[in-house]
């Protein structure tokens, strides 16, 4: 599982353009740019509470989006079956493999993992 500063900032990855842009630039500064409360209320020329606060709605928004939308567990869920199934081809693969009549079976499911690899990165 991934701690909080980093789930928060796949959060905003999903769901960053919903944030107002006051939001949107403190989550940029405090997690993309890693600047501290005091740094960022620098660069934003309003006080370090100021961003405390909108940081905090920031994230409780953002948490929000994925409570009602759950783009990110989707997201998850599908590269985890993605894994599986690649996982399963190279069994099949593996075990077949070696046989001259599934040449024609490996051929295909090597097409198969090469269209997974595209989607999967």
């Amino acid at each position: 599982m991934v701690d909080d500063f980093t789930k928060i900032s796949l959060l905003y990855d999903f769901y960053g353009d919903m944030l107002t842009k006051r939001q949107a630039e403190v989550i940029q500064l405090c997690h993309e740019e890693n600047c501290s409360l005091s740094e960022a209320a620098e660069e934003l020329g309003i006080s370090r509470q100021g961003v405390y606060d909108a940081l905090h709605n920031a994230q409780k928004s953002l948490e929000g989006y994925e409570k009602k939308l759950g783009l990110m567990k989707k997201y998850e869920d599908t590269r985890k079956a993605i894994k599986k199934a690649d996982d399963g081809i190279d069994e099949i693969i593996e075990e077949y493999g070696k046989k001259k009549e599934s040449r024609e079976l490996i051929k295909k499911l090597n097409d198969i993992k090469a269209a997974i690899d595209s989607i999967d990165g």
